[in-house]
């Protein structure tokens, strides 16, 4: 009996469908239920979704999926329960205060976010607050305050910056932003501050990730093309991609599949842990030094 397919699908996940929803769709088109996503995305947001498949899963997990890209709009004058559009608005600026943003002041304010910052995630999060999820807190009518967390903005770029005239005569200024960033970042968060320091409130109405790793949109497929077309990136090309890369001989690969340590090469290909490569190509295993060995991170044959 041959051994199921396995692989990363990088989805470019539609607007108002949560991750979750998209693995479902995935399980259905590859036939299978081992299915699971890096990097949850919110149901508004858009954009790249690392989704494992069959022995993939288990990589998700190893991967180093640090550092992620982001376009998003920031919605100056009116602030939201969530920091985001799908939230109840809670304040609004006066029309004269949002009239005098100007984008040299915008351009500055978001100068401050640039580097290493700690950030108070949005309240209306995942992170588990006394074993329950943050935003489950707030539905039940808590008040939730969380702790600022240490995160990097590597880059904070503006794009566009729009004084526009809204529903009921509401002023507001638009930003699009390009971001990248580390894991654990909230650009919620962001659209949050920077409405604070420019003293207008703030808000976000669009986020599009580019990118996660090395996986961008280029990689990236819809449900619909997935549909017609079901694809996934090997494990190995994925290996190659994500880790240092150590080629093995035949004999060392017949160790590396049941996990044995094996010697360490003189000079390491790079930071472990490192991708084991059989000579046909295919990826057996993530291996770290340990006691002047290479011994098993995970093994995945």
């Amino acid at each position: 009996m041959s051994e199921p397919l396995a692989g990363i699908v990088v989805v470019d996940k539609p607007d108002g469908l949560t991750s979750h929803g998209v693995v479902s769709r995935v399980r259905r088109l590859a036939g299978t239920r081992k299915v699971g996503h890096a990097g949850t995305l919110d149901p508004m947001a858009t954009g790249v979704l690392v989704v494992g498949v069959n022995r993939a899963t288990r990589l998700l997990g190893h991967l180093m999926l640090t550092e992620k890209g982001y376009d998003a709009t920031v919605r100056l004058g009116v602030a939201t329960t969530t920091d985001d559009a799908e939230g109840e608005v809670v304040a609004t600026a006066a029309p004269d205060l949002v009239g005098s943003v100007t984008e040299t002041a915008v351009r500055d304010a978001l100068a401050q976010f640039v580097g290493d910052i700690d950030q108070v995630p949005t309240a209306v999060s995942a992170i588990k607050v006394d074993g329950k999820r943050a935003y489950q807190r707030v539905r039940d009518g808590e008040q939730v305050e969380l702790k600022a967390r240490r995160v990097t903005i590597h880059e904070l770029t503006v794009a566009a910056v729009r004084a526009r005239t809204v529903e009921d005569g509401l002023a507001v200024v638009d930003v699009d932003v390009h971001v990248r960033c580390s894991s654990g970042t909230y650009v919620r968060a962001i659209a949050r501050d920077l409405g604070a320091v420019l003293g207008v409130g703030g808000h976000l109405t669009a986020l599009r990730r580019t990118a996660v790793g090395p996986f961008d949109l280029a990689a990236a497929r819809t449900l619909d093309e997935l549909g017609e077309e079901f694809t996934m990136v090997p494990m190995a090309e994925v290996a190659r991609a994500c880790f240092p890369v150590l080629e093995l001989d035949a004999e060392t690969a017949v160790d590396v599949r049941v996990g044995r340590p094996i010697a360490a090469p003189a000079d390491l290909p790079g930071e472990p842990p490192l991708a084991l490569i059989d000579p046909d190509g295919a990826f057996l295993a993530l291996y770290e030094p340990r006691d002047d060995r290479l011994r098993p991170v995970a093994v995945f044959v």
